[in-house]
Order: structure tokens, then sequence, then C-alpha cells
């Protein structure tokens, strides 16, 4: 949501808010794991279209193989 109105500046409408939302590009957040970005668009907005496998090892989880995409749109 930041991010969003950041990309608002001093136009903080309802119209150029959804704007700004469908129009995310390439973005990391902290929240989410390396190499897992938000990306949305006027047609797409799904906004996480990869993912990372991993496996709870007791205290703690365990990532392996790679970042995996399923949709290239970004």
């Amino acid at each position: 949501m930041l991010e969003v109105v950041k990309h608002c500046q001093d136009n903080l409408t309802r119209a150029n808010i959804m704007a700004q939302a469908a129009n995310l590009r390439d973005l990391e957040v902290p929240i989410l794991l390396p190499g897992i970005r938000i990306c949305t668009s006027p047609t797409g907005i799904n906004s996480i279209r990869c993912a990372q496998l991993g496996c709870f090892k007791g205290q703690s989880w365990v990532l392996f193989d790679d970042v995996l995409a399923y949709d290239e749109q970004c």
C-alpha cells in the first residue's frame, strides 16, 4: 500500500489509487521471500506470480529449489 500511495503523489482520488495499484511492476517487499516479487496490471490483479517450495524441519522452514514463476506476464 505504501508504494501505491507513493506513486499517487498528491492525487489521492479513488481513481488514481486504483490506477496506481493496477500498475505495480517488479516490486520486492521485505515481508516476502527474496526473489518473490509483486506485479500487477490492469488486466491481471493476481499480484504474486511465483512461489518457492519449503519444508518445515522442527523449528524452522528449509527452502529448496529455485523460485518458481507460474506467469511470465511481468
